[in-house]
């Protein structure tokens, strides 16, 4: 394994849903045996819309026959939180951090990960905040807050999955299907959308793995996907990995 103070960072390109859970899997698994150190899965996903655990299927708006109809796929996933889209133009981060290298407190992960996108935005010009009594990142519009970017994360034994994600060119009409993360009153946005003008996604996306790396301390290194799934392949210790007594914590993208 590398040096534990790096955080790799691998591009997945697009990649449905699915397959990207699994992938994540197998690295919550590695990263349990220490066979990787700390890593950052960024993607972009196909149109789909995914419902938390602990979410309410009410919140979601469009019919089979409307989502079948925009090619918008539906997903249950074991994340905390409720409804929400995620499609083309929106950088999906899965952090795949050891809690117990960092600090074991789930309130304090969560923060981190807010904290390293409101740095982010602010490279680009835009001031985001936390919002009181709901997490994610938000900006200030003359329509009043609107949401940036979700959260919605998973941890078992202290190694983090699932994690943000951030519109940069997202068309945010498909936020119309859903009552995004369950709150009815709250409107999402992007930064293209903020700034009035496009924006590089690749650029944005080095900003946030630079600000990753500098809220938890480590140091971004790029690892291709190929390179990662290689590392994957080889055997991980199970009795590091085994689940017994294992805690699972779910944390809301409210």
């Amino acid at each position: 394994m590398k040096s534990s103070t790096e955080l790799w960072a691998v591009d997945l390109g697009r990649i449905a849903y699915a397959p990207a859970c699994e992938l994540q899997r197998r690295a919550v698994e590695a990263r349990k045996a220490h066979a990787i150190p700390d890593v950052l899965l960024l993607c972009e996903h196909p149109h789909v819309i995914t419902l938390g655990r602990n979410g309410k299927p009410a919140n979601l708006r469009g019919t089979e026959h409307v989502l079948r109809q925009m090619g918008v796929e539906f997903h249950p996933t074991d994340r905390g939180g409720d409804i929400t889209y995620h499609g083309p133009g929106q950088i999906i981060g899965y952090p795949i951090l050891d809690l117990s290298s960092h600090r074991r407190d789930v309130r304090w992960y969560v923060d981190r990960l807010e904290e390293a996108m409101i740095r982010g935005t602010l490279d680009f010009g835009i001031e985001a905040r936390r919002m009181d009594g709901m997490h994610g990142v938000w900006v200030d519009t003359p329509a009043g807050a609107e949401k940036l970017a979700a959260l919605g994360v998973h941890l078992s034994r202290w190694v983090t999955s699932h994690g943000f994600a951030y519109n940069v060119s997202t068309d945010l009409r498909y936020f119309d299907l859903i009552v995004p993360c369950g709150i009815p009153d709250k409107r999402a946005t992007s930064l293209e959308k903020l700034l009035g003008h496009a924006v590089d996604s690749a650029e944005v996306a080095e900003a946030l793995v630079r600000r990753l790396g500098e809220v938890f301390e480590r140091r971004p290194a790029p690892v291709s996907r190929r390179e990662f799934e290689d590392v994957l392949l080889q055997p991980v210790n199970e009795s590091a990995s085994e689940e017994a007594a294992s805690t699972s914590t779910l944390w809301s993208n409210r």
